[in-house]
């Protein structure tokens, strides 16, 4: 009886054994984030990816949302591609800020790279895009510039970042060609970020540009240079003497999103992990501030919401680019 009863016991305590094994194994592979935490800026310090990126870290550390250590990196270059083109190589600990370019560096044929080689993981918000004139200029209102470029669409210098095709520049284009203008001919100057821009038009090097609402409005509060139209349906609160490009007899509304990517071939787990933080994110006070600090509205879509988001997304700008003539 004793020898049935070791016998027993020993087989009790293999099982046992077997079990938290394989718990073991479980919990080792969804122990999710294991070391440090990359979090890239596709661009510059200073425009609105970077800014949006280092106030995600910042709430998510604040809020204890995330236990890991998380660094921003800035990795400019190629309208977001070396920064896209790094996240493609690097393991389930990178994550890296998205816009429309993601899209539009590949139907321009300025990439391999497809948002479908990636792990959308979220949108985050939207807001809207403004054109600024430098102090002085001889267009007093968004109508006298679009005037003055259906006479001559060359004659004027937009500045852009971080390159052809995203929504501040396709927000520029659409509104020229709502209003008649020969967008083939506009002349466009590049650069690397929004901060870049803003040095530019306050030097007088461009003569106009187009960027983000949170990107150009305190410079337009402090006299530095005017904000002629933004491509909201209605006024802002916080800039109540803007006009929208309706009000300047452009028939157009053209919001701007960001989202955030993983690499390629992330787990249910680690997309869960994911949904469950940025999900907890987007409810806290911090980043409802955050949103009417900088005019962002939210647009918050989980990873399989922002699948789909940017397949629509995708359709959207192979039209506008074709139509565009922006297509090469």
């Amino acid at each position: 009886m004793k020898k049935l009863v070791g016998v027993a016991a020993l087989s009790f305590a293999l099982i046992l054994g077997a079990c938290s094994s394989d718990n073991a194994g479980e919990k080792d592979e969804s122990d999710y984030p294991k070391k440090n935490l990359e979090f890239i800026a596709p661009a510059t310090p200073g425009g609105g990816w970077d800014a949006t990126a280092r106030a995600i870290q910042k709430i998510l550390k604040e809020e204890d949302i995330v236990d890991q250590s998380m660094t921003v990196i800035n990795k400019p270059g190629g309208n977001g591609e070396v920064g896209w083109q790094y996240l493609s190589k690097k393991d389930t600990h990178t994550l890296a800020i998205d816009s429309s370019l993601l899209i539009t560096n590949n139907l321009l044929g300025q990439s391999d790279l497809t948002y479908e080689e990636f792990t959308p993981l979220a949108t985050l918000t939207t807001e809207w895009i403004s054109v600024a004139v430098k102090n002085g200029s001889p267009y007093e209102t968004a109508t006298d510039l679009m005037e003055q470029l259906k006479k001559d669409p060359a004659s004027i210098k937009i500045g852009i970042a971080p390159g052809l095709g995203n929504n501040d520049h396709l927000s520029f284009v659409k509104a020229a060609k709502t209003f008649g203008v020969d967008i083939t001919k506009l002349n466009f100057l590049v650069y690397e970020s929004g901060g870049d821009v803003m040095t530019s038009l306050l030097g007088g090097h461009v003569d106009a540009a187009t960027m983000a609402v949170s990107e150009s409005s305190e410079q337009h509060l402090a006299g530095k240079f005017k904000i002629v139209a933004i491509s909201a349906d209605e006024r802002l609160e916080e800039l109540p003497d803007v006009p929208t490009w309706t009000e300047e007899g452009v028939d157009m509304v053209f919001p701007h999103w960001r989202g955030i990517l993983g690499p390629p071939d992330m787990t249910e787990d680690e997309i869960a992990y994911w949904n469950e933080a940025f999900g907890e994110m987007v409810e806290t006070d911090s980043w409802k501030q955050l949103l009417e600090n900088n005019g962002w509205e939210d647009f918050y879509q989980d990873s399989a919401e922002t699948t789909e988001f940017l397949k629509e997304q995708n359709e959207m700008y192979t039209e506008l680019i074709d139509e565009s003539g922006l297509q090469k």
